[in-house]
């Protein structure tokens, strides 16, 4: 009797595992979307904002342009109108990119036009706390990614680095690609107040924090930076962190390059013809 039992025993536990795995899976899938929701939820005052600005703006000119006789006059209302309208589009082009239900499809997609429909999102948040933003883009590489995935992690590294910075000071993001090792870097770098030596080697550790969250309870789950590595290792890709307390923090992100999608032919072949080098860690470290 206990023979039998045994044996049922045994053939159960994998079966368990397996549905232990499973469910593992599925509450990381959505603890991904919960974090991603979050860090819009963190925008979501400037962006309506910024909503507000344009439809001030179309309600205005559109009165002008009723009341205008001139040809002229009303020519420069509409074109008001539809520069505005235009906006609008780029924004809600840029959230449903962003919020689209994430799957693991992975297609070549271009790393530049991925950090601009990020940087649409955060461009009023950073007006509104006197933040500048330098953007130098000297390449125009592609990769084979996720590109929800890729979003979250670059609107997570530049929402903290605004959240690091006093008004006045600047953001510098540069987009670049190294023809040697075929490797495609996008740089976060702030003049915030930098991370301190003893913490900087626990930053993407799961559930390891030094912020609290705000009145709106956004923020200090200690999860951000650890999805940020876990899309870049899942990617064969590397984040790197330099910091020095009191003169900001630069975070890098490496990608393997891929070809740029031919026409009538999906991505997702593209990239099967371009093997990714696997690194050997997904992080480094630097201290400065």
């Amino acid at each position: 009797m206990s023979t039998h039992q045994d044996l049922d025993s045994s053939n159960t536990e994998p079966l368990q595992l397996e549905q232990l795995q499973l469910r593992l899976e599925e509450l990381q899938e959505q603890l991904l979307q919960s974090q991603k929701m979050g860090s819009l939820g963190e925008l979501s005052s400037s962006i309506a904002h910024e909503f507000n600005n344009i439809l001030t703006t179309i309600i205005n000119y559109a009165k002008l342009g009723l009341r205008q006789k001139d040809a002229d006059a009303r020519t420069k209302a509409f074109d008001k109108i539809l520069s505005a309208s235009q906006r609008a589009a780029k924004i809600t082009t840029g959230m449903l990119s962003y919020a689209r239900s994430s799957s693991d499809r992975r297609e070549s997609h271009n790393l530049a036009s991925l950090l601009n429909d990020v940087l649409i999102l955060v461009e009023k948040d950073f007006k509104v706390h006197r933040i500048g933003l330098d953007v130098n883009i000297s390449a125009d590489p592609y990769a084979s990614v996720n590109a929800g995935q890729i979003q979250q992690v670059l609107l997570n590294l530049i929402v903290n680095a605004r959240q690091a910075m006093e008004p006045g000071r600047t953001l510098t993001i540069t987009v670049s690609e190294n023809k040697d090792d075929k490797m495609a870097e996008i740089c976060i770098k702030d003049q915030g107040t930098g991370i301190p030596a003893d913490v900087l080697p626990h930053i993407f550790e799961k559930f390891f924090t030094t912020k609290k969250a705000d009145k709106n309870g956004q923020g200090g789950t200690g999860l951000g930076l650890s999805m940020c590595k876990d899309v870049m290792e899942s990617h064969n890709g590397r984040i790197r962190v330099e910091s020095a307390v009191g003169h900001g923090t630069k975070f890098t992100l490496r990608f393997p390059c891929s070809s740029q999608p031919a026409f009538g032919l999906k991505s997702s072949e593209n990239a099967n013809h371009n093997p990714q080098p696997e690194p050997s860690s997904a992080t480094e470290t630097s201290f400065v």
